[in-house]
């Protein structure tokens, strides 16, 4: 509902503007004239007629029509105004910058939901409430600084906390970035960073809008809405990177397998913005990092040179940079040698390229030139230059500066000296430069940027499964825990692999499966839920008389209703499963089973539907992938067999939404097969709302 009154209001009104730019109203009023706003602007302040020299009315009755109304009242006083604003004055647009409302309390809630009726029954557009205003090219309806360097392809942030917004623009201004667009939403009354996304996604236009954005993100009503249009924008060449706080893991405690035990919400927000192709950031500075390199142009490849006359930080990016998959190759060959030449004997031009603290300007633009036009090996190229305070470094960012601009190959300007370079690099942002200051920050940006995969923007599932038999199991059964022949069932229908099982009441039942099944066999209680922790499996039984006895001591086990046996299946032990969770559907996890999803926690999580690709990435992934290849001479694990299995758990989940929780645990896989070999599943016959 986002309109043209909201991003090119010819009139605003500044409801509780005042003199005093301490103040809120004053501020933000006092933020339009600075910023230029070309319109008519208004005041609503019954105690003066000209505020900051702008006509001021006592009440909004008294106002002519206009199209943006900017609230800075208490949050009591809202209601009424926004009323006669929206059905009197023709006002389409909103930003409410009070507080007191949904964040403090229900009742302002109710007033918040209250106020977005109103405004939404008109076809307005609101902005918060409690949020810090919104800014673009047009005005700047913020009352808060610093106002940014605001240009068509500079960054467009979107936040669900004022304060983090102007933390972030603090830290992205003074490294040069510039912005397009500042959209602070408060409580989402009525648009949230979701629908935000929405409006750029449906209203993007190549080579005029932003091609990147940032959110903040504290809450999500709708995660699919916002899966949706950033895959659309990051198809469209825009690149999006997310800042996520503010997520309880108290529900873990209540998840009764395994899989709901591992999976949380935090997980679930992992998996949405993997899936959505947006680089999760940690903190705000990595925020701004990876905002900086976007900004940059984007690199052939992931081979770094790194230009330096300081070793020491060249040697911790290079670090950096190998760690994280990028590669820091050596520059050898005749170009080299010519280019060692031109520089002060003891330079290196191995890269990292150390020209050494006597280096020059026409030095560094030597080795740039090389760089961009020599050497094949390099796709892009990180510049640290600092300043022991001696001389002015002015010439050498001057160079820096026009190599940026004219070298087809990205250069990544790294300028440490905060203090001693100051004035330099101050002039370097002024002239629309964009640097970063620390090598460890840059390089795990650069690495986060290089390593994102897109966004899967087809299913890309080619297994297919037997619905009609899933339908007809998850139609027969009651809610809760399938019995394991109809969790047996389903395996078999979505083309799972599971040893050959025998569910047995009785000893005679037990010999008779034996003979046919052979030794040795896992011998389990069906009937408890965690039948581990029961002393309900038994591994390896090798002989008759040890059947007999494992068969009462089962059966002897409280809940215990029967017992299941299979031949013992050797492999190395994975693990994969299912959990719906709330608002963003159903979460696959897949991993090595064991001590590695036990305790280190070794398991990779997307969200359902799964393709192969994504698949294959989740297994690529994880930490001990090594052992899937085979290590130490030991066989591995089939990674296509492993990857099918994954997109079959998902089709069937797609095929059967009622489950809740699936697991597979253990399932025990080779070179040439992967079996399930204990799988528990829970489902819901109320479809839950995604």
């Amino acid at each position: 509902m986002i309109n043209d009154k909201l991003l090119k209001p010819g009139t605003i009104a500044v409801v509780g503007g005042s003199e005093a730019i301490s103040k809120t109203g004053g501020k933000v009023l006092y933020n339009l004239i600075k910023g230029g706003y070309k319109g008519h602007l208004y005041v609503v302040n019954p105690k003066a007629q000209v505020i900051q020299g702008i006509k001021s009315y006592p009440d909004v009755s008294f106002l002519p029509s206009c199209d943006l109304a900017i609230l800075a009242i208490p949050a009591k006083m809202c209601l009424q105004a926004v009323t006669v604003l929206a059905r009197e004055k023709n006002t389409g647009a909103f930003i409410i910058l009070s507080a007191g409302f949904g964040e403090e309390s229900g009742e302002g809630r109710e007033a918040e939901q209250k106020i977005a009726s109103v405004i939404s029954s008109v076809g307005g557009t609101l902005i918060g409430p409690n949020c810090i205003g919104f800014l673009n090219m047009n005005y700047a309806g913020v009352f808060t600084t610093p106002l940014p360097v605001l240009r068509p392809d500079g960054i467009e942030l979107i936040s669900g906390s004022g304060a983090t917004a102007v933390f972030i623009m603090e830290a992205a201004v003074t490294n040069g970035v510039p912005f397009s667009a500042v959209w602070s939403v408060g409580n989402s009354a009525q648009t949230g960073i979701e629908d935000v996304l929405e409006y750029l996604d449906e209203s993007y236009t190549p080579g005029s809008s932003s091609r990147v954005k940032l959110l903040y993100i504290e809450s999500i009503r709708n995660p699919g809405k916002l899966l949706k249009h950033s895959v659309s924008l990051i198809t469209k060449g825009c690149r999006i990177a997310a800042l996520k706080a503010g997520v309880s893991e108290a529900g873990i405690r209540a998840a009764s397998s395994h899989t709901g035990a591992m999976a949380s919400p935090d997980m679930a927000y992992d998996a949405l913005l993997r899936k959505a192709g947006i680089i999760r950031c940690h903190s705000r500075s990595e925020l701004v990092a990876v905002a900086s390199v976007f900004l940059h142009r984007k690199p052939a490849g992931k081979r770094v040179g790194i230009v330096t006359h300081a070793g020491g930080p060249a040697v911790i990016l290079t670090d950096i940079l190998s760690k994280n998959g990028l590669e820091v190759p050596q520059i050898t060959g005749p170009a080299a040698e010519k280019l060692k030449e031109k520089l002060h004997p003891g330079s290196s031009v191995a890269n990292p390229v150390d020209f050494l603290a006597t280096g020059t300007a026409e030095q560094l633009g030597l080795i740039l030139d090389a760089c961009d036009n020599d050497f094949s090996n390099i796709d892009s190229v990180a510049v640290i230059f600092g300043s022991p305070g001696l001389f002015s470094v002015k010439n050498v960012y001057s160079l820096l500066q026009e190599k940026m601009k004219n070298c087809r190959k990205p250069v990544y300007a790294i300028l440490p000296s905060l203090i001693n370079a100051r004035n330099e690099m101050d002039e370097f942002a002024a002239d629309g430069n964009i640097y970063f200051t620390d090598e460890a920050i840059f390089g795990k940006a650069l690495a986060a940027v290089l390593n994102q995969p897109q966004p899967e923007t087809g299913a890309g599932n080619s297994v297919r499964v037997d619905h009609k038999s899933i339908r007809s199991v998850i139609d027969s059964a009651a809610g809760g825990y399938l019995e394991p022949e109809d969790a047996d069932k389903l395996l078999d229908a979505a083309g799972i692999p599971r040893p050959f099982t025998v569910y047995v009441t009785d000893v005679k039942d037990m010999e008779s499966a034996l003979e046919a099944i052979g030794f040795p066999v896992a011998m389990k209680a069906v009937g408890p839920l965690h039948k581990t922790d029961a002393g309900g499996v038994v591994l390896n039984v090798s002989d008759i008389d040890k059947a007999r006895e494992t068969f009462s001591r089962l059966m002897a086990i409280k809940e215990c209703r029967k017992v299941l046996i299979q031949k013992m299946t050797p492999g190395t032990e994975l693990f994969a499963g299912v959990k719906y969770e709330t608002g963003f559907g159903h979460l696959l996890l897949a991993g090595l089973g064991g001590i590695f999803v036990e305790v280190l926690k070794d398991f990779k999580c997307s969200l359902i539907p799964v393709g192969i690709n994504t698949a294959k990435d989740m297994i690529r992934s994880l930490k001990g992938y090594g052992i899937i290849k085979g290590a130490r001479g030991q066989s591995g694990v089939s990674e296509e067999l492993f990857a099918e299995l994954i997109c079959r758990l998902s089709a069937l989940t797609e095929a059967a939404p009622e489950i809740r929780e699936l697991d597979l645990n253990p399932l025990m896989g080779n070179s040439e097969k992967i079996v399930a070999v204990d799988a528990r599943i829970r489902i819901e016959k109320r479809i839950p709302e995604r």
